[in-house]
Parts: structure tokens; C-alpha cells; sequence
């Protein structure tokens, strides 16, 4: 795993001391720090170290004995505890201390510490970790005692409370607050020196070098402290963190200044130190205010305006989620989320929570039993009443956070954290130097400004910035116009795509807007119920097309439905056995004979009564679609109907990228051939029976049309009415690409004339400090307001 340095920890890095903790041959410092090696060592997770050099993570043996009894109380773990059902559980803790790469990498491989947790995701910027773990294995109780051997030791008081943000913003102020004023303050003492009129005696400007040190103490030890904290934890991993350099600035002006005044040589800098952290702050608080605004409106009301099924007053109606109320009445088909926390009042529900939990296996649910929000089920229709508003913000949460179908990927990002360390590396020599240079010439004063400016002035945060906020915006126009966006990285994913797969039935055609005929066998009008009855069922295209067929049908609740994806769906109705599909799913051969449109078999009690023709009615615009992407990516047809729309479609499709009567199964396989050939694809389907073509592929598009059936699989959802605009939008991401080039640019050549201008002793610190968020509000600036534009021009 790891070589041995000296008599150093293997795993810490700490001095063993004489008598270190030896196993196999290697030494550690506590037995803390050999379990922990041992863990890794006996799960194989050998890059841990890849990622640090000494991680520092120790294990504690000690006892917690009752410490944390109270966990077991029910009362206290309903509080606690987010989702549970049956023995899994899902809790969030809030956790101050994660703070780099090797807490982030550690607390998403907790189920290796121990068998019972399931999975594991952090949020770094908010410091909380979602955990969901089986009770029948670890209690709520050992996982938070597991977690403070660690020495990630959860804030209850805070995981209690959604005011976590509120406290840190606080204190925050609280910092401002002191160094504005001392700063306003010291620089009151200062005045005399700035001007050109009597100067002060000896003792008044000592009595005034005296108190202004005494006031910045506080300054530089409370309000600074961030900085420093921040610079210790991550050198302590061997990690360059863009507070480095700022820590050190403040160190040498605080220790000049203290040198200064107790010798009674000088006044020090007072004034430019309190001045240096309080703009500091400033623009700490502006840089988290930026953040914050990084959500884009991203929350229930700007998310999905996809309806879901209500009963109202025996009818039958579509409206948004966001109207929901508690107590309405809801239709749920098969493989549709719960939007809400509800009460089942009809139907079998078998549901499936691994959009929430990762677990894939259905739970059975009585009537009168409890779902939570985010569950899909499935099977057969079920009805269930709203117990709680709906917060369409939890389900975009989960959508967002999904690690299932999560896809790596090398993005600017990664570029841009790398670029950032060396950076900083580069500004410390540059810094140094200068330093080096101006004191060798006897200007001490000039030198210790030149050090503290360059530290100061030349920082990453406007390179860092460009980014999430070109990104963002685009997001957040994205949203306004119907494309709805997982995260940033699906934005450089697309400007890269060069080949586009579509998926026929519901994306390229229009559901709801079919011509239905039948040719067979009469069907008798129970018969025509209860064909009725199982398409309704389903949400695929094609049963959704056969349902309004006969709608105004009598309804009879199947006594069980299975569905297939891609081939068809059979159950019991009326005693009656009915299965409905395609043909070799219902025959149980194939003919091979192309039709002239979509066919739908319908066999009732093993007796093949004939078969539906459903036509196709494109979607509104789907030509001038097609076209506009022509010429600009390699476009391909996968479907799983026959190939009746061939003709119809060769002027859009080259004939051998063109695939009919594949099952789901050979649409992933497809995308994956396409992978392998160096392509980047891009899957759009409806998200029901394409999830895996749509997880294999590079950027995952569901097209939504007026039902909440969009899959976890998704990287974006479409909504159907904006479906002409879909080779806009992915030209519009190589123009946000463009943009974030430029910004990156401008952020370049911002550093390099604020260095030019310190490295001369043109630049005092407080200048530099003021200048150092003005870089940020710049390129922040910058990138919203061309992206803004370039939006309102082409989209």
C-alpha cells in the first residue's frame, strides 16, 4: 500500500517515537492509526494513499460508554433519521471538520469501515454527509460512535437544526464586525502619520503604536483565524490550499508589527493588517453570497413543471406538482415516483426507494401504509392520498445527488483545481523572492509589502469562479427555456457531443396524438375492458395510446400486472389472463413481416386475439430538428418497433443508422459500440424503457411530456414543447465552453498585472486585499452578463 518513511506513521505521518506500534514490519504511532491501515488494507483500498501522502486519520480506542446513549432513545432518532424502512435507514449528519480530498474520499467509503452502512455521499460545500445504513447491523448509536473514532465527530445540535448555513454566516459577521472596527479605529490613530502636519511627540505616537497593536490583536487572532486553521489542515496533508498564501501574508505583517512596537522602533502595521483582514472578509462574505447564488433557482418552483394524475371529484386530471395539496387524491402508474410523503388508500404497491437508498428490491405496502416521497412504483395502478406537501426541491435533490448512475467525468473543474495548486505554489516563490530582493537593498519596509501584496493580490478564486457561473447561468437559462439540467458537468459533456442516438417511440413521436386501428379477432366489450384496464397500467407510449383508445371503458383493477420493459405487460383482470406487446412477446414467435406502424398484440388467456396498428404523429418541429443537427453530428435511430417509419425517415437517417426491433438490452449495447469507436453520444429517450441505453451513454436526455415519469437515469429532462429547440441548446454549451475559456483568460492576465504591480512595491496590501474580490466580482461579472446575452441572441 504505502512505503515506510523513517520512523514516521505509515498511515499519519506522525513520529512513532521510540516505541512505535509495529505489524508487519511497518510502524504506526496508536493502534488509532493501524486499524484505520488495516481497514484499508484488508478492503483493497490501496489509492486511498494516492490521494495524500500521510492522510492523518486516526481511529480512537477509547470508550464513548453512555457519550452518546441518547441515540437510542426513538424519540431522538425521528429527528434524526430521514428515511427509514424496514431495517434501512437514511440520515444526514452535519460535519464541520471535512475540509479536503481525504475526508471526502474516506467518509464515501464508509461501508468498507463497516458492513452496515450501505452507502455514503458528502456535500463539501455544506459539510454534511448522507448516510444510509441497515439498523439490523449498526444502530444510529455505533454509526455516530464510528464516525468519532474517526475523528469525524457529527454536529447533532446542528444535524437537529436547518440553520447550520446561519451560524457560520454569523460568525462570519461577527468577524467583519471586529476587524471594521479596529480597522476604523487604528487608522483614526494612523491619521497624523498620513498627513504632512506637526508630527507627534514620542510618547503620544508610542501610546498610539500601543493601543492600535492592542487593538489588532484580536483582529488578527480572531477575525483571521479561518486562514490560518484552514492552511494548518491542509499542510498537514501536504496540500497547498489557496489560504496559504494569505495566512502567511498576515503572519510576517503581524509579527513585523509585534517586533515593531515592543521594541519601540517603528509603528508596525497596524493599520495595514487590520485593513488587509477586514477587506479579506469583505470579500469572504461577497464569495459566499456568490455561492449561494449558485443554486440558480434551482428548487421546486422552477423544476420540472411536469403534472402528476389527480382524482378530482371522480375525474381525472393533470396538474403540477407544486399545486399539490395534502389530502388530494393521486393516480401513480407503473414506474412513476411518489412526489409526496403519502398514505396508499387503493391498489398493491410494490415500491421501489433506489432512487433514494440505492436499493433496488421493491417493498410490498399495505393499504394504510406510509411512502415516502422519491419511491417508484412498481406494478400496477395505485392511489394514494398526500400527507404532506410535496417539496419538489427533495426530488431534484435526490436527482442531483443520484450516485447510482453517477458518470465521472475529466472536466474543466478538475483543470481548474490543478492549475489553482501550482499556482499558489508559483505566487509563494514569486513572493519570496521579491522579499529576497528588496530586503538585500535594504528596504525592509518595501520588502515586507511586496511580500504580503503578491501573496494577497494574485489569487485563483476569479479563475475558480468562472466556472460554476458560466456554467450556472447556463443552467439557470436553460431551465427558463425547458431543459432541465443534473449539474454543470452535463453542460461540458454536451459541448463535446458529436453524435446523437433517438429513440423512436415518445420521443421522436408524439404520445396522446395516435390513430388507433384493430385487426382480429371481435373483441367483446369485457374483453375491451379489460385490455383497457391493463394498458392503463402503464405510462409507455404505446399503452398509453391503446388506454385513451378505450377510455370511457369500464375499469377493473388487475389482481397482479407485470411489466416487461420493451416487450409488453400482462396481468389478471376480471379472472381474466391478458398480455399485451409486441409480437414476439405475445405469440411467442415473429413473422417478421413489416407493418405499417406500430403493432400491439393482445393475447386473453393464451388466445392471440390480433393485434393494434398504432401511427405514428411526430412531434411538432421534429424535422426541422433533425435537419439543423444534420451535417453537425452523426445521427442514429434506435427503436424498438418494426421498421414500417423507415421510409419516413431516410431523408433525416442514413439507412444503416437506422435500428429497428431492438430490445433495451441491444439499444445500451449499440451505445456502447459507439463508445468504443471514440464517439461521444448523446441517448435521448423517454426515460421508461431506455434506462439503460440512457445510463450508457455519455449525456442521458429524457424527453417529458405531460407526466412525472422522468428517469434517475437522466442527465436532463426536455420538455416536450421545447423539443425544437434541443440543437440550440447544445450550441449554446459550446458557447458557455467559449465563455469560460475567456474568463480563464481575463483571470490570467488579471494576476499577472496585479503581480507586476506588487513585485515593484506599487502595491500596498490593503490595495491588494480590496482588489483581490474585485477580481472575482469581475470575472463573475463577466460571465453572467455575456452569458445572459449570448442567451437572449441564441436561444
Amino acid at each position: 500500500m504505502k512505503q515506510q518513511q523513517n520512523n514516521t506513521c505509515v498511515h499519519c505521518g506522525a513520529d512513532c517515537g521510540k516505541d512505535p506500534v509495529e505489524w508487519k514490519n511497518l510502524n504506526f504511532c496508536c493502534n488509532g492509526c493501524l486499524t484505520v491501515y488495516q481497514l484499508l488494507n484488508e478492503n483493497k483500498l490501496y489509492n486511498y494513499y494516492q490521494l495524500e501522502e500521510t492522510p492523518g486519520i486516526k481511529v480512537e480506542t477509547t470508550e464513548f460508554g453512555n457519550k452518546y446513549a441518547f441515540l437510542d432513545n426513538d424519540e431522538v432518532k425521528q429527528k434524526l433519521i430521514s428515511f427509514t424502512e424496514g431495517t434501512i435507514s437514511k440520515v444526514r449528519f452535519y460535519i464541520p471538520v471535512i475540509h479536503c480530498a481525504s475526508c471526502i474520499w474516506l467518509l464515501e467509503h464508509l461501508q468498507k469501515l463497516h458492513s452496515g452502512v450501505r452507502h455514503s455521499f458528502v456535500n463539501f460545500t455544506k459539510k454534511e454527509v448522507d448516510v444510509t445504513f441497515d439498523e439490523s447491523q449498526i444502530t444510529l448509536r455505533q454509526l455516530v460512535e464510528l464516525l468519532s473514532s474517526i475523528h469525524y465527530i457529527p454536529d447533532l445540535s446542528q444535524s437537529l437544526s436547518d440553520k447550520k448555513d446561519d451560524k457560520s454566516y454569523k460568525t462570519l459577521l461577527y468577524k467583519i464586525g471586529v476587524a471594521g472596527f479596529v480597522f476604523v479605529n487604528v487608522m483614526t490613530y494612523s491619521l497624523p502619520a498620513y498627513f504632512n502636519g506637526e508630527p507627534l511627540s514620542d510618547k503620544l505616537q508610542t501610546l498610539f503604536n500601543i493601543l492600535s497593536y492592542i487593538l489588532v490583536i484580536p483582529v488578527a487572532l480572531y477575525s483571521g483565524s479561518d486562514y490560518y486553521i484552514s492552511a494548518f489542515k491542509n499542510l498537514l496533508k501536504k496540500n497547498i490550499s489557496i489560504d496559504l498564501p494569505i495566512a502567511l501574508g498576515i503572519i510576517v505583517l503581524f509579527a513585523v508589527t509585534s517586533y515593531e512596537v515592543m521594541s519601540g522602533i517603528g509603528p508596525g502595521y497596524s493599520d495595514s493588517l487590520s485593513g488587509l483582514i477586514f477587506f479579506l472578509l469583505v470579500g469572504k462574505w461577497f464569495q459566499s453570497k456568490t455561492y449561494e447564488a449558485l443554486s440558480f433557482e434551482r428548487n421546486y418552483k422552477s423544476y420540472f413543471p411536469i403534472a402528476v394524475t389527480k382524482i378530482n371529484k371522480q375525474i381525472e386530471e393533470s396538474i403540477l406538482l407544486e399545486k399539490i395539496e395534502v389530502d388530494d387524491v393521486l393516480i401513480i402508474r407503473n414506474k412513476e415516483l411518489i412526489p409526496a410523503d403519502s398514505e396508499l388508500i387503493e391498489g398493491d404497491a410494490r415500491i421501489d426507494y433506489s432512487f433514494v437508498t440505492g436499493e433496488s428490491t421493491p417493498v410490498v405496502k399495505n393499504l394504510g401504509d406510509f411512502i415516502y416521497a422519491g419511491g417508484r412504483q412498481m406494478g400496477g395502478i395505485i392511489k394514494i392520498r398526500v400527507k404532506k406537501e410535496v417539496n419538489q426541491s427533495h426530488l431534484t435533490k435526490l436527482w442531483n445527488q443520484d450516485t447510482v448512475y453517477h458518470k465521472p467525468s475529466d472536466s474543466l473543474k478538475n483543470l481548474s483545481d490543478r492549475i489553482s495548486k501550482y499556482f499558489t505554489l508559483i505566487v509563494i516563490a514569486i513572493a519570496i523572492g521579491g522579499f529576497t530582493y528588496w530586503a538585500l537593498k535594504g528596504e525592509t519596509h518595501t520588502a515586507v509589502f511586496v511580500f504580503t501584496a503578491v501573496l494577497i493580490v494574485a489569487c485563483p478564486c476569479a479563475l475558480a469562479l468562472s466556472i460554476p457561473f458560466t456554467f450556472g447561468n447556463t443552467m439557470r437559462i436553460f431551465g427558463r427555456k425547458g431543459l432541465y439540467i443534473k449539474n454543470t458537468d452535463v453542460i461540458e459533456k454536451l459541448s463535446h457531443i458529436n453524435n446523437i442516438v433517438f429513440d423512436k417511440t415518445g420521443t421522436l413521436t408524439q404520445p396522446n396524438q395516435n390513430q388507433v386501428d384493430y385487426i382480429g379477432e371481435k373483441l367483446s366489450n369485457i374483453e375491451k375492458e379489460v385490455v383497457f384496464s391493463l394498458a392503463k397500467q402503464s405510462t409507455h407510449p404505446l399503452s398509453t395510446a391503446l388506454a385513451q383508445n378505450f377510455n370511457g371503458s369500464t375499469y377493473h383493477a388487475p389482481e397482479h400486472v407485470v411489466e416487461v420493459a420493451g416487450r409488453g405487460i400482462f396481468g389478471k383482470v376480471n379472472q381474466l389472463e391478458v398480455r399485451i406487446g409486441s409480437e414476439e412477446y405475445v405469440t411467442n414467435q415473429s413473422s417478421g413481416s413489416s407493418r405499417p406502424s406500430s403493432t400491439v398484440f393482445v393475447a386473453i388467456n393464451d388466445q392471440v386475439k390480433g393485434h393494434f396498428t398504432i401511427s405514428n404523429q411526430y412531434r411538432s418541429g421534429f424535422d426541422k430538428v433533425l435537419k439543423s443537427l444534420n451535417g453537425n453530428f452523426d445521427l442514429y435511430l434506435i427503436s424498438g418497433d418494426n421498421s414500417a417509419e423507415a421510409d419516413n425517415l431516410k431523408s433525416y437517417f442514413d439507412a444503416e443508422h437506422m435500428h429497428f426491433n431492438q430490445k433495451p438490452g441491444d439499444k445500451a449495447e449499440f451505445i456502447k459500440k459507439l463508445q468504443n469507436e471514440g464517439k461521444t453520444v448523446l441517448m435521448t429517450g423517454d426515460g421508461l424503457n431506455d434506462a439503460g441505453a440512457l445510463m450508457q451513454s455519455d449525456v442521458a436526455l429524457t424527453i417529458a411530456d405531460k407526466a412525472y415519469h422522468f428517469s434517475p437515469a437522466s442527465d436532463a429532462v426536455l420538455e416536450a414543447q421545447q423539443f425544437s429547440k434541443l440543437a440550440g441548446f447544445i450550441r449554446f454549451t459550446r458557447t458557455s465552453l467559449s465563455i469560460v475559456k475567456v474568463a480563464f483568460i481575463i483571470s490570467f492576465f488579471y494576476n499577472i498585472i496585479g503581480i507586476s504591480f506588487a513585485i515593484t512595491g506599487n502595491l500596498s496590501p490593503v490595495v491588494a486585499a480590496i482588489l483581490m474580490p474585485i477580481s472575482s466580482v469581475s470575472v463573475v461579472a463577466f460571465a453572467t452578463f455575456v452569458t445572459r446575452m449570448a442567451g437572449k441572441v441564441k436561444l
